[in-house]
């Protein structure tokens, strides 16, 4: 089992799938500032008009043009703003949406204007920001790769995708606005489409380039063992069995998966093996022994204690939720 690094990527971001997603188109007037306290899931940005800065919490302010890509991987606490230094005049993101939002939040696209008193009379052309938030699977290891940084900007200016990227985000955002029968699905599919890019292009992008830590595809031999997992989740894995697949000695094998993905092997198989199944049991008619033995568990009862454990619930609770719309 060789497979190319293609194929490696392929794999790992073949668990990047989400629940559901809720779009979100806000024309802002400065001055203004938004915080976030935060997103369960992946959460992708794009402007057009005048650019903004975004800053997650702790970290240093970001300038962001028009068509740029921006995304937070795990939805990290972070503030936008028409400034480089917002100061005091920073609104939490809840208080806005909650003004806005028609039920529950997810059931409908948000679209609302902030700023020059709501009025839309600022000199300065407003900033068209829209936004993407995808609900991941209950625990994103396994489902987003662990090393990424909580803020990823793709520039247009600088790559032809994020260009393309940038039109895909306006087209899917505006499209979701009608509410067309089927708006959600296609939502959370294009998303997944996105996502995929946006994360493919970084991990692409050689570590140097990056300036940050070096991720899986830097290491053909931890590279060949995630895709193994990926690949055939169902089999009783080792941390001998993987050494042997990256071509390590055990020791050395456990130590640099740790130090890439930021979780021990055995760890991450199990929770891609939990998010494999949960997007399984989301499906209709599937029966939960099916699921046990395609996550590589010897009988239904093993697995159902190790879903309960892992997402919080039984698999026949986690279908029955899933089921209801």
């Amino acid at each position: 089992m060789n497979p190319g690094p293609h194929d490696v990527l392929s794999r790992i971001l073949s668990a990047c799938k989400a629940e559901r997603a809720v779009t979100a188109s806000f024309r802002l007037h400065a001055p203004w500032a938004l915080h976030s306290a935060g997103t369960e899931g992946a959460l992708i940005r794009m402007c057009t008009g005048t650019g903004y800065w975004i800053c997650t919490d702790g970290g240093t302010p970001v300038e962001i043009g028009p068509r740029d890509i921006v995304m937070l991987p795990r939805g990290t606490p972070h503030t936008v703003a028409s400034t480089r230094d917002p100061g005091d005049g920073v609104v939490p993101f809840a208080d806005l949406l909650k003004a806005h939002m028609i039920g529950r939040h997810g059931d409908h696209p948000i679209e609302l204007t902030y700023g020059a008193d709501d009025t839309g009379s600022a000199d300065a052309p407003p900033t068209q920001l829209f936004s993407l938030h995808l609900w991941m699977p209950a625990l994103d290891v396994g489902a987003i790769p662990a090393e990424l940084p909580p803020l990823i900007v793709l520039r247009s200016g600088e790559l032809p995708l994020a260009h393309t990227l940038a039109n895909t985000m306006e087209l899917l955002v505006q499209d979701s606005l009608s509410q067309r029968p089927g708006w959600q699905l296609s939502a959370a599919r294009m998303g997944d489409l996105l996502l995929v890019h946006i994360l493919g292009e970084y991990l692409r992008t050689p570590a140097a380039a990056r300036q940050g830590t070096p991720n899986v595809l830097d290491d053909p031999g931890i590279a060949r063992a995630v895709a193994a997992m990926h690949e055939a989740p169902q089999q009783d894995w080792s941390i001998a069995r993987l050494a042997a697949v990256a071509y390590l000695s055990r020791t050395v094998f456990a130590e640099r998966f740790c130090a890439l993905l930021g979780v021990p092997p055995m760890q991450y198989l199990s929770a891609f093996r939990m998010n494999l199944a949960a997007e399984r049991l989301r499906q209709p008619r599937v029966r939960i022994a099916e699921v046990a033995e395609a996550t590589g568990y010897a009988s239904e009862k093993a697995f159902s204690r190790a879903f309960q454990r892992w997402i919080g619930v039984s698999p026949t609770q986690y279908q029955r939720d899933a089921s209801t719309p």
